[in-house]
């Protein structure tokens, strides 16, 4: 005869079994629970590595502080040729009106420039506009511009510049840049071309 197995057996089976899942769902997540906090915190430490700073200065070095400070190609004056387009070709071949704008930045923390001509040229090497009546000065770390605007297509795809500037002194190379861009439409364009000196100015000889 098989035995029955009473209310209280069946109750303490069940406590037990209960006692048996809890430990094995410890056992099981608990390394899961404790691994997830690990890598959190060491995701938290890896960007708090990758976060920016601001740059801290280690101080004064009496060497590099009392150096003398030389200009890099330094130059009197330049004739500089700036490349420039009033239009690109997309498709087949149709022009893309662009507008251009020219920038000349005096790169001298100490020392002005002239700008003596600003002069335009086309495709074919016509000039089409001169810019300047008089030098402009530009102030130490100063900037100009000159506008070509969108519907102006005189200069055409081959279209460029020439600077020449003038200093008192010889002083660094200023930046001189033609951007040209559009937002008309659906899709922008816009890209820039730095200029090339050409022609070196001499110093202005002063008589003893």
């Amino acid at each position: 005869m098989s035995k029955k197995i009473t209310a209280e057996e069946v109750d303490s089976f069940m406590f037990q079994f209960k006692i048996f899942i809890g430990v094995a769902v410890v056992v099981f997540f608990l390394p899961l629970l404790i691994y997830a906090v690990y890598m959190g915190r060491r995701m938290d430490q890896f960007e708090d590595s990758l976060r920016y700073q601001f740059p801290q200065p280690d101080g004064p070095i009496a060497a590099i502080d009392d150096a003398e400070q030389i200009p890099l190609a330094a130059t009197s004056g330049q004739v500089v040729y700036v490349p420039a387009y009033s239009h690109v070709y997309h498709e087949d071949g149709n022009p893309h009106l662009l507008t251009i704008t020219l920038s000349i930045r005096n790169t001298s923390d100490e020392h002005p420039i002239a700008v003596r001509s600003v002069r335009y040229f086309d495709t074919r090497g016509q000039e089409v506009k001169s810019y300047l009546k008089q030098p402009l000065t530009l102030a130490p770390l100063g900037t100009t511009e000159f506008l070509i605007e969108r519907d102006d297509s005189s200069g055409g795809s081959g279209a460029n510049f020439l600077v020449d500037w003038v200093a008192q002194q010889r002083v660094s190379e200023p930046i001189i840049e033609a951007v040209m861009i559009d937002t008309e439409g659906q899709q922008g364009i816009s890209f820039a071309r730095a200029g090339t000196a050409i022609r070196e100015i001499a110093p202005v000889q002063n008589d003893q």
